[in-house]
């Protein structure tokens, strides 16, 4: 009986799976335990440096990225960026679902396993749940950035629309049935696991049944969730972009163009400084996300292409698999730093935020003297 690989999960890229070090804790590869006790040694030491260099990036990012997510989302939900209500409630809501991927997927699981293994996070209820709200925050993080493209390419190209849909209730509607229905999306797989080891009459860790990969339901599930993320939000990202720049290039040819004929000279054009601010935001986030999630759509239709199953890839195809992990883990811990990098009032509210606490200090101190 061949063995169909479930797609949908590699997003998550969990530890072990690929190199027989853990239970199946998270959806790539979706193997049951005895099948990575298997894995050969030699295999899980041409990998070890790939998932090495991911622990220590995660490691070393979790925490701090954590807390740059959560100062993100407490200066921009003040709402004193300069930025729309809607673009900020979009930017704070992508926050959020990047901080819960970056708790859920790195700390509650990747440093979690070396540092706290077999854990009550280990019991096959959490497990499951813990797979679950991974890949459903990492559908929401990826999904948020589809509907901040949309709502940048309406409010830049459809002027008609824009008065309707780019507003803050909208965004919020939007939002929420998106987080909604993708959270549904994802429930069915927490019924995908069984205990991979009964002790003490308790159930530990999360195998994949076998049933998963020949039953017709659980493989067009899979399917379903591989095509919704990241493989439509992807052409969705690029095509939004596309029409989006050829929207910024026409529009700037017809407005030199009357320019020109009025004769005006050093003429500021707010209309289009304005657009400039929103269309470098949004290319740095739209960016960042085709960049960071490029490998792993490669890795997905070699696959495909090649017609291999991931238990048997070779040693430089599997530590191209894990670079698209550590990737994918990454893509959740770069929108802050675009914020301050693109926008100056963001820059101005971070220092501002830097230096209350010393400002207290410094009155505390000279209260004290």
């Amino acid at each position: 009986m061949s063995v169909t690989r479930p797609r949908s999960s590699s997003r998550s890229g969990s530890l072990g799976q690929s190199v027989g070090l853990t239970p199946s804790v998270s959806r790539p590869y979706l193997v049951s335990q005895s099948a990575l006790v298997s894995q050969s040694e030699g295999l899980a030491k041409s990998v070890g440096f790939t998932q090495l260099a991911s622990i220590s990036v995660a490691g070393s990012v979790s925490q701090p990225r954590s807390l740059t997510n959560v100062l993100g989302i407490v200066i921009l939900s003040q709402g004193k960026c300069g930025l729309s209500k809607c673009t900020t409630l979009y930017l704070v809501s992508m926050a959020m679902a990047d901080l819960l991927v970056i708790i859920c997927q790195v700390i509650l699981t990747h440093i979690k396993y070396y540092y706290f293994p077999s854990s009550f996070l280990d019991i096959t209820p959490m497990c499951s749940v813990r797979i679950v709200l991974i890949s459903a925050a990492t559908d929401c993080s990826v999904w948020f950035t589809v509907t901040f493209s949309f709502d940048r390419f309406v409010a830049i190209c459809c002027q008609d629309l824009k008065r309707n849909f780019c507003t803050r209730e909208t965004a919020a509607v939007v939002l929420q049935i998106t987080c909604i229905l993708l959270f549904l999306q994802n429930i069915p797989f927490y019924f995908a696991y069984e205990p991979g080891a009964i002790i003490d009459n308790a159930s530990w860790y999360c195998d994949i049944k076998p049933g998963y990969f020949t039953n017709p339901i659980w493989v067009g599930l899979d399917w379903f969730d591989t095509i919704l993320s990241p493989l439509v939000p992807f052409a969705l990202v690029l095509l939004l972009n596309s029409l989006t720049v050829r929207h910024i290039l026409v529009t700037s040819r017809a407005r030199k163009g009357l320019r020109s004929q009025g004769n005006t000279r050093n003429y500021s054009d707010p209309e289009m400084e304005s657009r400039k601010k929103s269309v470098i935001l949004l290319f740095s986030i739209s960016g960042s996300f085709i960049l960071l999630w490029l490998v792993n759509v490669i890795e997905f239709f070699y696959y495909i292409i090649a017609g291999k199953n991931t238990m048997g890839y070779t040693n430089s195809e599997l530590i191209f698999q894990q670079a698209g992990f550590m990737l994918l883990n990454l893509s959740c811990c770069t929108n802050t730093f675009i914020y301050g990098l693109t926008q100056s009032k963001f820059r101005e509210q971070l220092r501002n935020a830097v230096k209350y606490p010393v400002t207290i200090f410094q009155l505390m101190t000279k209260q004290n003297n």
